[in-house]
């Protein structure tokens, strides 16, 4: 089978469109077999990009081409961006490559990739014929049957493209499948009650046959009592709008009946560009620094901020594209046409400003927060405007924000609370901002690895963001005088990076003489080859707060997954005081054993070289419900598990390890609900038990052996015989080394 490129698209759900699902996938892999263009057009709110991920999720796709890669582009790229984001689908192990090549290189890059390959490319939402002018000439023909799928709202585009391609346009849902669409939404698998059935055909009707109204609908009606219904569906307006109007018409309604303290929170995701994955705990991080979320008893901010956030899920103005371990929210991103409105209400309320790369800002504004977004019109530069008020910068626009970093005008803005710097390079720490003392977060972007002492000044500093070309950051004594910290993490210099290894390096001159950081919850730490183990225990006991902790061993010496060469780090790691201690990963400890705290949630290990005889230890946690080992974490050939470990795991991943056999009881895995087998190829069998977990929601095998594969087989026919037909199986055997995939659901 062909080889294949997934992307992480959002999948909705699709109702009575199976028709035209057929139609698109018929059209891209019959036909013609020069390179072709598909393109499904409609105006927005219809779900063309739900139904183009439906088409490129198909195994029929997956196993006609042999390469798939989507890419959103929106209204505002450049071709280099267009050029990179591909091939960083296409090939991820040479991303790093890819962002030191220039737009030349690139292009000729991706057309050596597609050389000789059926390829499908994606192209979401796109504008106008710029984007694929700036494409076309990396696209070879080899007359294999190639094709571009794109979605737009433009009809004629596609037209423009290829005069002789017929566009495919997407229609509205008829009244019954609007309905069907609403009653799935409201009520599941449950019938919708008779005392209801007039109200919800009245709101179906007025839905007008647009996916996104009836889910906009769904998140009114799902946060009121039943018995409001009937008033909910009176303050609808009747009246037939044209283009996007009625969504926004549905929108406003939406917006009208949240409670207020959620109206900042919807309106500040209009400060991030169209089509942008937004990480979910920076977004949280700064609601809260913004003042948005309201203190609750038993609960911490960031708690409350989540529970926020999950609000705006359940009312279907947010949409998750990528969750956690066990389900929560990772990444985050809103409709084009929820970005439209909340960028045009926060305007109208004076909440939000956007500023379009070199553009000023006209009339009479005097912006409390400020976001600059991309261009693709270089333009001259023009000169910095004022805004005496200003409490959030926000830059997406690296060109705009070099001009303001060189200029050393950050002085201007003595209020700010918030800094996002995180898409500019900058060589060194700007000494301007160490004098924004009222700042509370901090993102930043840095060609160096120290810190400056005066990073005190910042009293107020909650989250302070740092990334760069860097695996560690060198932080100051003065860092202890920051009592107010909550978040020290460090990011990697690209989103498709894993931050594996990266963290600050704490100084540990004169620790017993150096305040407490009481309130810190979050912290990446690098713990420098030389040191004892005395100096990490010491770093330690001085976060009470802790409670998602990345603690990496000489960091800088095996970072490379492939070059790992870990220092032994013998002795006991004393890690039980950390009564807060939920979240914990931990790298390049060879030698050493652990003391967890009771109440850990989720452990990641990697390149620890334990003795399966030591998991015992980590199986007797009796709030474990994430466990991750990865890269030799555990070394040896047999894992057996003990009678009344890990009572509680729902998710377990194993990846390179050199394990052959692997014994446990149906006892081990009453809760599990995922299982992660990645590049253990050595291993015979995954345990039969497995078969009798009535928890167990997915499985995916990755690189394994044949036998472990046909051992999840089994286990899949065993939940079958036991009426669990909704099992996941994934599975991608060795053969894709030879250009062969399997997968099967």
């Amino acid at each position: 089978m062909p080889s294949q490129v997934t992307a992480s698209i959002s999948n909705e759900t699709l109702v009575g469109l199976n028709d035209e699902v057929e139609c698109i996938i018929d059209r891209l892999v019959r036909g013609s077999r020069q390179l072709d263009i598909v393109a499904i057009v409609g105006m927005p709110g219809l779900g063309k990009t739900t139904l183009a991920s439906k088409v490129y999720s198909d195994h029929s796709i997956k196993f006609h081409f042999h390469i798939r890669a989507w890419h959103t582009v929106s209204q505002v790229y450049s071709k280099h961006n267009l050029l990179l984001q591909i091939l960083c689908v296409i090939d991820s192990r040479s991303s790093d490559q890819y962002h030191k090549m220039n737009e030349d290189d690139l292009a000729e890059k991706l057309y050596q990739q597609l050389k000789g390959k059926r390829y499908v490319i994606v192209l979401d939402d796109v504008w106008d014929i710029d984007g694929w002018n700036l494409l076309k000439h990396s696209l070879p023909d080899d007359c294999n049957g190639s094709r571009i799928l794109l979605t737009s709202r433009f009809q004629n585009l596609s037209l423009q493209i290829k005069p002789d391609s017929k566009p495919h346009h997407l229609r509205p849902l008829t009244d019954k499948e609007s309905l069907e669409l609403l009653q799935k939404k409201l009520f599941a698998k449950e019938d919708c009650p008779s005392t209801l059935s007039e109200v919800v055909l009245h709101v179906a009707r007025y839905c007008k046959g647009l996916p996104l109204a009836v889910v906009l609908v769904v998140g009114i009606l799902g946060t009121t009592q039943q018995d409001c219904w009937e008033e909910v569906a009176r303050h609808l307006s009747s009246t037939i709008f044209v283009d996007n109007e009625h969504c926004m018409e549905t929108l406003e309604h939406s917006y009208n009946y949240l409670p207020d303290y959620l109206k900042p929170c919807l309106l500040y995701l209009g400060a991030f560009p169209e089509d942008r994955d937004i990480p979910v705990r920076k977004l949280l991080r700064l609601w809260i620094s913004e003042g948005f979320v309201l203190k609750t008893e038993g609960k911490s901010l960031e708690d409350m901020a989540d529970n926020y956030l999950m609000d705006l899920i359940g009312r279907s103005l947010v949409m998750a594209t990528q969750r956690r371990s066990l389900g929560g929210i990772k990444v985050c991103r809103i409709h084009d046409l929820v970005h439209e409105f909340c960028m045009a209400k926060a305007k109208e309320e004076n909440f939000l400003q956007i500023l379009h790369g070199y553009d000023l800002l006209t009339g009479p504004c005097n912006p409390y927060r400020l976001s600059i977004f991309p261009t693709t019109s270089g333009g001259p530069t023009k000169s910095w405007q004022f805004f005496p008020n200003l409490r959030c910068l926000l830059f997406f626009d690296c060109n705009h924000g070099l001009q303001l970093y060189k200029s050393h005008k950050f002085l201007l803005y003595k209020l700010l609370r918030v800094l996002d710097l995180e898409e500019i390079f900058c060589p060194y720490f700007p000494r301007e901002v160490l004098f924004l003392v009222h700042l509370r977060y901090m993102r930043i972007k840095l060609g160096s690895t120290k810190i400056p002492s005066a990073i005190a000044n910042l009293s107020r500093l909650e989250t302070f963001a740092v990334g760069g070309p860097f695996h560690k950051f060198q932080l100051p004594n003065t860092i202890w005088n920051i009592k107010t910290l909550n978040h020290l993490v460090v990011f990697p210099s690209f989103e498709i990076f894993s931050n594996n290894g990266r963290g600050f390096e704490f100084p540990v001159d004169n620790l017993e003489g150096s305040p407490d950081l009481e309130h810190l919850e979050t912290l990446s730490l690098a713990i420098d080859p030389s040191s004892e183990s005395q100096s990490l225990q010491k770093i330690l006991s001085k976060l009470p707060s802790i409670r998602r902790l990345t603690c990496m061993h000489g960091a800088d010496k095996w970072i490379s997954e492939y070059n790992a060469s870990p220092r032994n780090y013998n002795g006991i790691l004393m890690l039980d005081y950390l009564s807060r201690l939920e979240s914990l990963k931990m790298g390049g400890f060879a030698g050493s054993e652990f003391e967890f705290p009771l109440n850990l949630r989720k452990l990641s290990l990697l390149h620890n070289r334990q003795p399966w005889s030591k998991i015992s230890a980590i199986g007797k946690l009796p709030n474990l419900e994430v466990l991750k080992l990865r890269d030799d974490s555990f070394v040896g050939e047999k894992w057996e598990m003990e009678d009344g470990e890990f009572q509680n795991l729902r998710f377990l991943e194993l990846s390179k390890l050199d394990i052959r056999w692997w014994t446990a009881s149906s006892d081990n895995f009453c809760c599990l609900e995922k299982l992660v087998l990645y590049n253990c190829d050595r291993l015979k069998e995954v345990p039969c038990c497995l078969g009798e977990t009535l928890t167990l929601d997915t499985i995916e095998v990755k690189q394994c052996s044949k036998s472990a594969v046909n051992s999840v087989k089994q286990i899949q026919q065993e939940q079958m015989d036991v009426g669990n037909e909704d099992l996941k199986v994934v599975i991608v055997d060795l053969w894709h080394l030879l250009g062969a995939n399997s997968e099967s659901e």
